[in-house]
């Protein structure tokens, strides 16, 4: 049997249902947010490019529908598909969305008094081939062909959905999902398509010493002071506290100058308490942290004490020098207040939030969409994060801050990319070996090639 698909036949069929397609469709494309990306657009160019021959009025639907808390419908531009009716009943397993009416008065919407509410809402939206359900959050933002894309990983929870960071003059206008069979297929949860967010909140783009500005030799130099004087007294005075939210290749390059170097022994695992009820059997987890599984990894893979612990040493006097990577910290307001009492609290962060204000010593680092590396979602597989833009202000990557820290304090550690500290990792942890970094252009995913449970 032979099929034929580009002769005149074809071709006219296809151009007919296009056309009865575009009926009643409006004229709107350049207030559209699809446009652009639009399905039916690049349709109308490929197979019909002709004006229409309909004379009399199109039916009118309801525009500017507020369908629930993110999405928005232009029933109008609605082609009657119902790819959003199936995302919501077999991605999101919640059957918000049905068509209503009949015949060219039919109309997408939800039932009396419901809404579209769901986990997963705006998957709808990815599906939607035109611009009938747009996002709020993105909703006449940016137009789409002006949005330069940079292929990374979901930093909402341990799940690690691949993701594209869609970014224009150094700042991130939204998150989308990319295709990975293995982890979020193509979908990811409204949760973490906002994480973006926090981009913008608050932002640490220069070093801080006692609160005020500092160049980056002057904080450095406090920060190593600092500890050496508490490590010189008594190494086991000193702790260290890894974290999560930050890449394999931050940590690695923290455990190399604590426990390599330095040679000590107190370490804590930091990052955001864990959101029960926030897990399901779809993609979101109750871990919110990206790359907890690279931590336990990098030191060794036994569970490592965490923010209980590091809470009863303090309160018992046990730690007087405490270096931290990240600003999420949990502790009581007893557990914050003894941070006081510390000769020295160096933080590694990217914000003004959380344990900075409290720190002696901040060093501005770079946040997730502005570094290079990878991390490990709850699977196993060893994901390849790239960077979208260049760290504002003074910010470096937080495996860069820990190299010039280490040379601060007299100590060899030369570590000039990410690459190499990908490299160095590579042969020191036995969960990573047989990984490899990949050609930079693509994003890569890597399992472990002994993967811990």
């Amino acid at each position: 049997m032979v099929v034929h698909t580009t002769d005149p036949v074809s071709r006219g069929a296809r151009k007919q249902m296009l056309e009865f397609t575009l009926v009643n469709h409006p004229i709107d494309c350049p207030i559209c947010d699809k446009a652009g990306e639009c399905v039916l657009q690049s349709l109308y160019f490929d197979h019909d490019n002709a004006a229409s021959r309909v004379d009399v009025a199109k039916v009118r639907k309801p525009k500017v529908v507020d369908l629930g808390p993110h999405i928005m419908l232009d029933a109008e531009r609605c082609i009657l598909c119902t790819r959003c009716i199936r995302v919501c009943d077999e991605v999101a397993g919640d059957h918000q969305l049905e068509m209503s009416h009949r015949g060219d008065h039919e109309e997408l919407g939800t039932a009396p008094g419901a809404q579209l509410d769901n986990a997963y809402s705006i998957n709808t939206v990815d599906v939607c081939p035109v611009g009938a359900l747009t996002a709020k959050d993105f909703r006449f933002t940016m137009r789409a062909w002006e949005l330069l894309a940079t292929p990374s990983v979901c930093q909402g929870c341990a799940t690690g959905c691949n993701m594209e960071i869609q970014h224009r003059s150094e700042r991130v206008w939204r998150l989308v999902p990319r295709h990975h069979p293995e982890v979020n297929q193509y979908w990811m949860c409204d949760e973490g398509r906002f994480t973006y967010h926090e981009l913008r909140h608050k932002r640490l783009v220069t070093p801080l010493v006692g609160g005020l500005p500092a160049r980056w030799d002057q904080a450095l130099a406090a920060a190593a002071r600092g500890l050496r004087q508490v490590m010189e007294a008594d190494r086991g005075q000193v702790g260290v506290v890894f974290s999560p939210q930050h890449t394999n290749e931050d940590n690695h390059a923290l455990a190399r100058l604590a426990r390599d170097i330095w040679r000590l022994e107190r370490f804590y695992v930091g990052g955001k308490p864990l959101v029960p009820e926030r897990a399901d059997k779809i993609l979101r987890d109750a871990d919110v942290n990206p790359n907890r599984r690279g931590v336990r990894s990098i030191l060794g893979g036994d569970v490592p004490a965490g923010v209980s612990v590091l809470e009863e040493d303090l309160l018992e006097g046990e730690l007087k020098a405490l270096l931290v990577l990240g600003h999420h910290l949990p502790l009581s307001d007893e557990g914050l207040g003894r941070l006081a009492q510390l000769d020295a609290l160096v933080v590694i962060a990217d914000t003004e939030d959380g344990l900075t204000p409290r720190a002696k010593v901040a060093l501005s680092s770079a946040a997730w969409a502005e570094v290079a590396g990878t991390v490990t979602n709850r699977q196993g597989l060893v994901q390849r994060m790239q960077a979208a833009y260049e760290p504002g202000g003074q910010a470096l990557p937080a495996w860069e801050i820990i190299t010039r820290l280490a040379q601060a304090s007299g100590a060899a550690l030369g570590y000039t990319t990410a690459r190499q500290v990908f490299d160095d990792m590579v042969q020191k942890v036995p969960d990573f070996r047989g990984a490899t970094w990949g050609r930079d252009a693509l994003p890569i995913q890597l399992r472990f090639a002994n993967s811990r449970g």
